[in-house]
């Protein structure tokens, strides 16, 4: 005889294999979502350390920016200082010149001839005085000329006052007669 299955094994089939497939799909959404997850997870601590790390850089900028601006404070203070040196040399160096300059001017004056103000300014001189005649401020001019701490002088001026004297102006240039010898060899 011949055996007859009246039982629906085809519907429990199907039932079975979509449980099967129901189970494997939630399997997969399961293992799906963990692997979303840990990559977030992942990408959201390198964003963090990258912000860590940004942040430190920043702090640092700001102190080397600190840093950078005192060392200018200090450039600076620096080349004050070097210039004051300069200066102060140069003014230690120039008093015997100041010095000589006068006792040249002093020596320079004829009789019954005197200053009324001396002018200095770099190198050019100016002098304006008054004398008896006009043969004082030419004699004047002659030992200016004379003079190797003077060089091309110059009468701006002469003018007959009341009283009998005449007033004068005379610019020249004022030379260090030891670098003038310099120059000419």
């Amino acid at each position: 005889m011949a055996k007859i299955n009246l039982l629906p094994w085809r519907e429990e089939l199907r039932k079975e294999r979509q449980q099967e497939f129901i189970s494997i799909v939630v399997g997969v959404a399961i293992a799906a979502a963990a692997l979303v997850w840990f990559v977030t997870d992942g990408i959201e601590g390198q964003y963090h350390a990258q912000k860590h790390r940004n942040a430190f850089v920043q702090k640092e900028m700001s102190v080397l920016s600190e840093q950078i601006s005192e060392i200018k404070q200090l450039r600076d203070k620096r080349e004050q200082l070097l210039e004051r040196m300069k200066l102060i040399q140069d003014l230690q160096g120039n008093r015997p010149i100041i010095v000589r300059l006068f006792d040249e001017i002093a020596r320079s004056i004829p009789d019954d001839l005197y200053f009324t103000s001396l002018d200095i300014k770099g190198t050019h001189v100016t002098v304006k005085g008054r004398a008896k005649s006009n043969n004082r401020v030419a004699a004047l001019m002659r030992n200016f000329d004379e003079s190797d701490w003077f060089d091309a002088p110059n009468l701006i001026n002469v003018k007959a006052q009341k009283g009998g004297y005449n007033t004068f102006e005379v610019t020249m240039i004022q030379v260090d007669p030891k670098n003038a010898k310099q120059e000419d060899k």
